[in-house]
């Protein structure tokens, strides 16, 4: 086990990816809506604050309160003092959250310990098949691209969700973005619906670690 990783606090998803997070690269976990994403990033962003490291994250879904609470339990205030949310209204807003967010985390004035961006594709999945496509594509590209390179020189672990489509030629549910997008993460996760509360992650890709799965629980307290 890798340990600089930054442990998730989901043992099937740590031992998945043996350790955790990497330190220095974007990390993209995509599925249909209910099979986790949001509930891992929240997840992650609670342990992050409370080792007393602050967290950039970029909410473009409208994050859930109560599930904050309810992994945050009586150390919420604590995770507060540390997290600082984003709520972008648009994908300009959300190009400029990203900005700000990696200008901070490289200024070196704060122990920055992790980027969240849930989720990259909202507002550009709006953009699709309309005049406005290229220019979007344009923005998220930019946006990856300050991610990556900030993951590099901070170091800092980069947690980014996306929405899926599903592909007319075989059926199979694949992320908005394309090539561009899986090309800049560098470890890739899917999640996939199980039952009514247990999900599985598949690795899609890594740098280091062979293509495997894990599965998970959803509980009213996080993801275990």
């Amino acid at each position: 086990m890798a340990a600089d990783r930054l442990a998730t606090g989901v043992g099937p998803l740590d031992r998945l990816l043996d350790g955790g997070l990497d330190p220095d690269a974007v990390t993209e976990v995509y599925g249909e809506g209910g099979t986790g994403k949001s509930i891992l990033c929240l997840q992650v962003a609670v342990r992050v604050a409370l080792d007393g490291r602050w967290v950039f994250y970029i909410d473009t879904e409208g994050v859930s309160v109560a599930k904050l609470e309810a992994i945050a339990g009586p150390r919420l205030p604590q995770v507060l003092d540390r997290l600082l949310i984003s709520s972008p209204s648009s994908l300009e807003e959300q190009s400029e959250a990203v900005r700000t967010a990696t200008r901070l985390a490289r200024d070196g004035r704060r122990a920055v310990g992790l980027i969240v961006l849930d989720s990259i594709a909202f507002y550009y999945r709006l953009a699709l098949g309309s005049p406005d496509e290229e220019a979007a594509r344009r923005a998220i590209a930019m946006q990856l691209g300050d991610l990556v390179s900030t993951a590099m020189r901070v170091p800092v672990p980069v947690l980014v969700t996306n929405q899926v489509w599903r592909s007319v030629d075989d059926g199979h549910l694949e992320p908005i973005g394309g090539a561009f997008l899986n090309h800049a993460a560098k470890t890739i996760l899917r999640f996939e619906r199980r039952s009514a509360e247990w999900r599985r992650a598949v690795l899609v890709k890594h740098r280091a670690l062979p293509d495997s799965t894990a599965d998970f629980r959803i509980t009213d307290s996080g993801l275990a």
